[in-house]
C-alpha cells in the first residue's frame, strides 16, 4: 500500500503483517517483491524515499568539487555518526546511503559470481570457513537474481564458474582503452573478458539503454543501472507497504520469537511492529548494530547472539591499483564503468595468497569537466589546459579478498550516540597478512600490464595506503553450527524461528567478487524460506 511521502506522512504499524521486513536496499527490496503479492508486508526503511526527479540536482553534486561524495545522497550528521576503534580506519560514511534503494543507489553496478572455491574456502585453499551451501545451491538463484537485476553480460570468462543459461541482456563493448590493454595483455599472455552490469545494455524491465551520462558512482540519472527501488515500488504496487524515515530501534521479542520492531517516526513517535516472520536486511554494519540494540535478559549480548559471534568477522574488499600517464589518447573517461577485466589469476588462491581480480579502468585521471570546474583559467587558457592534460591517463585496479578475523568486527560504542540517543556502530577492522600479499601479487602484474603498454606509471595503491572497496561482510555468518554461526543456510537465525538476515553480513568468506549479486542470490533463497514458513 502505498503512503504519502515526508515528515507527516502516516506511519502508524500496518495491522495483521505476516512479514516484517527491515531495510529497503537490494536484499529487503527482492525479499518484499517476493513475498508481497501472497502476504502481507510492511518495509520499514531507516532513511528517506528519495524523489527521482531530484537526480539531476545530485548528479550536479557529483560532477562539482564543493561537494564531497556523501553529500550526493545526504549522508552525514548524527543520524550516520559512527567511530572506529580497530588497527586500520574505515571510512564509513564515505560510500553509504540510508534510504529507499540503499547502496544501490550510489553503486558501480557490477555484478559476478562467486566463484565454487569461494564457498568451500577451508577444503580447497587450506584457510577460512567452508560455507554450509555449494555453489550449485545458489546457482538457480543467480541465475533468477540476474533476471530480476538485469544483467548484461558475456560468456567469453574462461575462468567464470558454470552457468546454465546466457546473461538477459548482451554485453556492453571494450572501449577504446579496454583495446590498448588488449594489446599489452596479448603480449603477456593474460586474458580479458567481459564484465557483467547490472545496468542496460538496450531497454530492459521499463528502464531505458545506458544513455552515458558517466556519473555512474555515485548516481545515474537516467534509471538504466538497476537500484532497488525497481523492486520496492514493485513490491508496493503488489500491496506492501513501505515506511520511510522509520528507523527500527530494537527488536521485541522472547526467547524463541522476535515479537515486535521498534521504530521511530520523524517527530520521535516509537511504534510497534507485529508480524509472523521479520526479515533483517540493513546491511553489514547496521544489521549487527540492530542486533546488539536488541540486548534483552533472554539474550544479554544481543539479540539472535548466543553463539556470541554478532558483529564479528567484518570483512571488505582490499583495494589495488596502479596508473598513469601514456603518450598517445586513451580517451578515459568516455565510459563511467568497467566494460573488461580478469579472473585468470582468481583460482591460484592457496593459504599464502588470495583470490583477486583485475579491473581495466575507463575512467583515471581529470575528467574535462572537472578540469573546467577546478583552476582559474577560461576560454583558450582552460582549452588548452585539458587538450595537455586530458586523455592520456589510464589505469587499472584489483579487489583482493579479506580473510575473516574474529577480532575484526562491529560493536556498539559505549560513549557516542546517534540523534535518537542510541549508540552508533563502531568499527574494528583489521586486515591481516595474507591480503597485504595478494595486494602485492596484483601489484606485480598490474605493473607488468602498464610497463608493456608503455606507460608512465604516476600513482599506485599497494599494502601501504590500501583502502576498502565498501564492501560490508560477515558479521552474522552463515554456517550450520549455532555456536560457531549467527543464521543457518537458509539464512534464518539459529536462536529465533521467525527472524531471517538477509545481508552480505552472512557472508562467511568474502571471496573477492563485488557481493551485490550474491546478496540478491541469498536474499531470494531467504524469501522461499520465509515464504515456505508462513505456509
Amino acid at each position: 500500500m502505498t503512503r504519502s511521502v515526508g515528515p507527516s506522512a502516516d506511519r502508524t504499524p500496518v495491522e495483521s503483517a505476516d512479514v516484517c521486513v527491515i531495510g529497503a536496499g537490494p536484499a529487503g527490496g527482492l525479499i518484499a517483491d517476493r513475498l508481497a503479492a501472497d502476504h502481507e508486508v510492511v518495509v520499514l526503511e531507516a532513511g528517506p524515499r528519495f524523489d527521482p526527479a531530484d537526480r539531476i540536482e545530485r548528479q550536479e553534486r557529483a560532477i562539482r568539487p564543493a561537494f564531497d561524495r556523501p553529500d550526493v545522497w545526504d549522508v552525514g550528521g548524527d543520524r550516520d555518526a559512527h567511530s572506529n576503534g580497530g588497527e586500520w580506519f574505515y571510512p564509513l560514511n564515505h560510500a553509504r546511503v540510508k534510504g529507499i534503494g540503499g547502496s544501490t543507489l550510489h553503486w558501480q553496478g557490477m555484478v559476478v559470481r562467486l566463484h565454487e572455491d569461494d564457498f568451500n574456502s577451508g577444503s580447497e585453499r587450506g584457510v577460512g570457513p567452508d560455507w554450509p551451501i555449494e555453489y550449485a545451491d545458489l546457482r538457480p538463484h543467480y541465475a533468477a537474481a540476474e533476471r530480476e537485476l538485469g544483467v548484461a553480460g558475456a560468456d567469453d570468462n574462461p575462468y567464470a564458474p558454470p552457468r546454465e543459461q546466457p546473461h538477459p541482456m548482451p554485453a556492453f563493448s571494450p572501449s577504446y582503452s579496454d583495446s590498448l590493454f588488449a594489446e599489452a595483455c596479448e603480449e603477456l599472455g593474460i586474458d580479458m573478458h567481459s564484465v557483467p552490469n547490472a545496468r542496460n545494455s538496450e531497454a530492459y524491465d521499463d528502464r531505458s539503454a545506458c544513455v552515458g551520462y558517466g556519473t555512474c558512482q555515485p548516481v545515474c540519472p537516467s534509471g538504466a543501472k538497476y537500484d532497488a527501488t525497481v523492486h520496492v515500488d514493485r513490491a508496493e504496487r503488489k500491496g506492501a507497504t513501505v515506511l520511510d524515515r522509520a528507523p527500527v530501534e530494537y527488536l521485541d521479542h522472547d526467547a524463541e520469537r522476535v515479537t515486535a520492531a521498534v521504530y521511530a517516526t520523524p517527530d520521535g513517535t516509537q511504534h510497534r511492529q507485529t508480524a509472523e516472520a521479520f526479515v533483517v536486511a540493513c546491511g553489514g554494519v547496521e544489521t549487527p548494530r540492530l542486533l546488539l540494540l536488541s540486548e534483552s535478559s533472554q539474550y544479554p549480548e544481543g539479540l539472535a547472539n548466543s553463539s556470541g559471534l554478532v558483529g564479528s568477522f567484518f570483512m571488505d574488499h582490499l583495494f589495488a591499483g596502479m596508473g598513469g600517464l601514456l603518450d598517445e589518447p586513451t580517451r578515459q573517461n568516455h565510459v563511467g564503468f568497467l566494460t573488461s577485466g580478469c579472473d585468470q589469476f582468481y583460482d591460484e588462491a592457496d593459504e599464502e595468497t588470495g583470490p583477486f581480480k583485475l579491473e581495466f579502468f575507463n575512467y583515471d585521471g581529470p575528467s574535462p569537466v572537472t578540469m573546467a570546474l577546478t583552476g582559474d583559467d577560461w576560454g583558450d587558457a582552460l582549452l588548452e589546459r585539458i587538450r595537455a592534460d586530458y586523455g592520456n591517463h589510464i589505469g587499472m585496479g584489483a579487489l583482493v579478498e579479506q580473510l575473516p578475523r574474529e577480532e575484526s568486527r562491529v560493536a556498539l560504542d559505549p560513549d557516542r550516540t546517534d540523534h535518537r540517543g542510541n549508540p552508533v556502530p563502531e568499527i574494528n577492522w583489521t586486515v591481516g597478512d595474507r591480503a597485504l600479499r595478494t595486494i602485492e601479487r596484483a601489484n606485480e602484474i598490474q605493473r607488468e600490464i602498464l610497463e608493456e603498454l608503455g606507460v608512465d606509471i604516476g600513482w599506485q595503491v599497494g599494502p601501504e595506503n590500501t583502502g576498502p572497496a565498501y564492501h560490508h561482510m560477515g558479521t552474522t555468518r552463515m554456517g550450520e553450527d549455532p555456536e560457531e554461526s549467527v543464521v543457518d543456510a537458509e539464512l534464518r537465525t539459529h536462536d529465533l524461528g521467525n527472524c531471517w538476515i538477509a545481508s552480505s553480513s552472512v557472508f562467511p568468506t568474502a571471496g573477492a567478487m563485488n557481493p551485490t549479486l550474491t546478496i540478491a542470490a541469498l536474499a531470494l533463497r531467504a524469501a522461499d524460506s520465509v515464504a515456505a514458513a508462513l505456509h
